[in-house]
């Protein structure tokens, strides 16, 4: 599964550590669902597809998967990642330099509770397994609002743990058995470890759609994926 918020009071040096083996580590933990999790993030974010050429807000972008994944489904348009990691952030400018992208990409440093860019100055806004351990949800969550345009898109995709049913029950066997111990054991880092924990706090769907709600935001959808293991929250700025 994907690792825990980067964007915390010392997230960056934290997740700076494992940054080298950080996509590896995604790609086996979530039994490489990751990807297709993105694919629906992007899809979300991007939709509709007419209009002009637009520029859409990574945040916590990370190594920059979700970027690169709106950036291979919309060629005119252009993202701003941000992250508060410094070797995450050179880690996705090697990605962007090798599919040359770096004149579609622009990374920057900084934190979901205070991003650095104007009022109204983005068409869409996205946030893949970034949101769970921000300290203030809010106020990122009115971050994100706040420089979006009316209207653009606000995407926010976040692990969660099943609640439901018989395949709910093996992901969450899963998720608090097998995962912390094989995410310990390949990482040797405390971010994963401390990743269960994180997922169980995170709150149910429609109290984290409340709060998009609370924010600024107007939700349009709520998708449970692989029963629940993750969220798609998809909303609008006001």
């Amino acid at each position: 599964m994907e690792m825990p918020d980067r964007i915390r009071p010392g997230g960056g040096e934290m997740f700076d550590s494992i940054a080298p083996r950080y996509d590896f580590l995604n790609h086996v933990l979530s039994l490489g669902a990751d990807r297709h999790w993105r694919f629906l993030a992007a899809s979300a974010l991007l939709f509709p597809r007419e209009g002009q050429p637009r520029r859409i807000l990574d945040v916590a972008t990370g190594t920059g998967d979700l970027a690169f994944a709106v950036l291979s489904r919309d060629l005119r348009c252009r993202v701003v990642g941000v992250d508060p990691s410094p070797k995450m952030l050179a880690i996705a400018r090697q990605k962007a330099a090798q599919r040359a992208l770096t004149s579609r990409l622009e990374l920057c440093s900084g934190d979901a509770e205070t991003l650095p860019f104007s009022d109204h100055s983005f068409d869409g806004a996205g946030i893949a397994f970034g949101i769970r351990n921000v300290p203030d949800r809010l106020r990122a969550l009115g971050q994100m609002a706040r420089v979006c345009k009316r209207g653009g898109r606000i995407v926010v995709l976040e692990l969660a743990e099943p609640r439901a049913g018989l395949l709910g029950a093996a992901a969450r066997f899963y998720i608090r058995h097998v995962l912390p111990h094989l995410a310990a054991m390949l990482s040797h880092s405390s971010p994963y470890r401390y990743l269960q924990t994180s997922m169980a706090a995170f709150p149910p769907a429609d109290e984290f759609a409340a709060l998009m709600t609370q924010a600024g935001i107007d939700v349009l959808a709520v998708k449970r994926l692989m029963f629940g293991a993750a969220v798609l929250f998809v909303g609008e700025a006001r």
